[in-house]
């Protein structure tokens, strides 16, 4: 396992510097990074099981958990954090309407799923993850997963406008006016400036906080086995699969190291956490592009931060009384946040074109990027239900659903491939396949491109 090193003397930094994985900053730093990414994570993670009915704070720590044991099996090389997936809430909705412990036991069944594929790549290697998705692929799905996100943060920045700009603001000001660590810091500073504001202006109240307790266990639940369950849920695997990818392929862009070498043991990680998540009565987990967008912000990509975040994730859900107090955070802070989280997320795809030289005057290249991007941010839906197949946002609660960033994806894998077959046939010469070694950068190639 990857050990951390201190990063220069840990306190000063050039605003261009990178902390690299198995870096850290001081301890103190570190813990400040740290508090950003459940700040980050904490209010996505907190929704989820407030539409699905799943009790929030068994989902937190099932998400602390899985956050862990994926820092563990990545062996400390993939920072990243497992909270709960938007994916499954339209089939836990759906099965839920029959007992909760049949959606559990599809949230089992979609965990074990994405842990095979993940052991498959593990053994056969990542090559045909690179032939099947080429940088252009890889590209718009990245992009796909932060400004799918758009009308999220939209609608929490308009519920609360004020609050929303006031976040916004002492971010930008912050990040531009700071040298150094309190830069890095400036979602964190954002928050608490937002959160102050609003207890002052009688947005919040304190009630619930000093009502709740300091220490409580969360409540478990067992799956129910219902086979029936299973098409509603296992088609969440593409969406789970296109996160991880985009999750690893984003950082190793970030970092300048190739990561494919720990592309197999991130899905079988994340495949782990669902699968106990589901054993517990938790949400589904994958990757979490919010903390994609913390790292993007604060260029701190050390795995000691996540430590730090699935410890206090861990400390939240065993003390009711504290995650009463984050809880409150108001949905227009969430919003002044989250319009540049998801901006910077969907800008990492950009970049992954970027660095890669994608060439969009190739036609295959342009329809592949443009068509499963607008399909992405219009949030394309598939169902198949009693009215047949069809593409729509009127869907029935017994309706298979296939997600905007699933359909996207997909779409954005037969559009490529079958160009690029048509024009084999044609005798057009084909875009050259990218050299993912030329990520790596300085005297670690060997290292970053080896698995330990």
């Amino acid at each position: 396992m990857a050990l951390w090193k201190l990063h220069g003397d840990g306190k000063n930094l050039d605003a261009r510097e990178v902390i690299a994985p198995d870096e850290r900053l001081t301890w103190p730093r570190t813990v400040g990074i740290g508090l950003q990414h459940i700040v980050a994570m904490f209010g996505a993670t907190f929704l989820v099981p407030v539409l699905t009915g799943f009790p929030p704070t068994t989902t937190l720590f099932f998400s602390a958990v899985s956050t862990m044991l994926f820092l563990l099996i990545t062996r400390n090389k993939v920072p990243s954090y497992l909270g709960s997936s938007f994916a499954f809430i339209s089939p836990v909705v759906a099965a839920s309407s029959g007992s909760m412990g049949a959606a559990l036991f599809g949230i089992v069944c979609t965990g074990v799923l994405l842990a095979v594929i993940g052991l498959i790549v593990m053994r056969a290697g990542v090559g045909w993850i690179n032939k099947l998705m080429p940088p252009v692929v890889t590209g718009v799905i990245v992009a796909l997963i932060g400004f799918n996100l758009a009308p999220t943060a939209y609608s929490n920045f308009i519920a609360q406008p004020f609050l929303a700009t006031v976040t916004f603001v002492t971010i930008v000001l912050v990040q531009a006016l700071s040298k150094g660590i309190i830069g890095r810091l400036s979602i964190l500073i954002g928050v608490v400036v937002g959160y102050a504001v609003a207890g002052i202006t009688g947005e919040i109240t304190f009630e619930s906080v000093a009502e709740a307790a300091w220490i409580g266990l969360p409540t478990f639940h067992l799956p129910e086995a219902d086979f029936s369950v299973l098409l509603m849920f296992l088609p969440v695997v593409l969406v789970l699969v296109a996160e991880n990818i985009g999750h690893v392929k984003s950082v190793a862009t970030m970092t300048g190291k190739n990561l494919d070498k720990s592309m197999g043991r991130a899905l079988f990680s994340d495949g782990i956490g669902t699968t106990i998540a589901g054993f517990g009565g938790g949400s589904g987990t994958t990757t979490y592009a919010e903390n994609i967008g913390v790292m993007a912000a604060t260029r701190v990509y050390s795995t000691a931060a996540y430590w730090v975040a699935g410890a206090g994730a861990l400390v939240l859900s065993l003390c009711p009384k504290f995650g009463a107090a984050i809880f409150l955070i108001p949905g227009g802070v969430l919003g002044g946040v989250c319009i540049l989280l998801y901006g910077m997320i969907g800008m990492l795809g950009v970049r992954i074109w970027v660095e890669n030289k994608v060439d969009f005057s190739n036609n295959v290249n342009m329809v592949t990027g443009a068509v499963p991007l607008v399909m992405g941010i219009a949030s394309f839906t598939l169902f198949v239900g009693s009215a047949g197949l069809g593409v729509g946002a009127e869907l029935l609660p017994t309706d298979i659903i296939i997600g905007p960033i699933a359909v996207a994806s997909v779409m954005a894998l037969i559009l490529y491939h079958l160009m690029i077959a048509l024009n084999k046939l044609r005798g057009i010469e084909l875009p050259k396949p990218v050299d993912f070694k030329k990520f790596e950068k300085g005297g670690d190639a060997d290292a970053s491109v080896q698995e330990e």
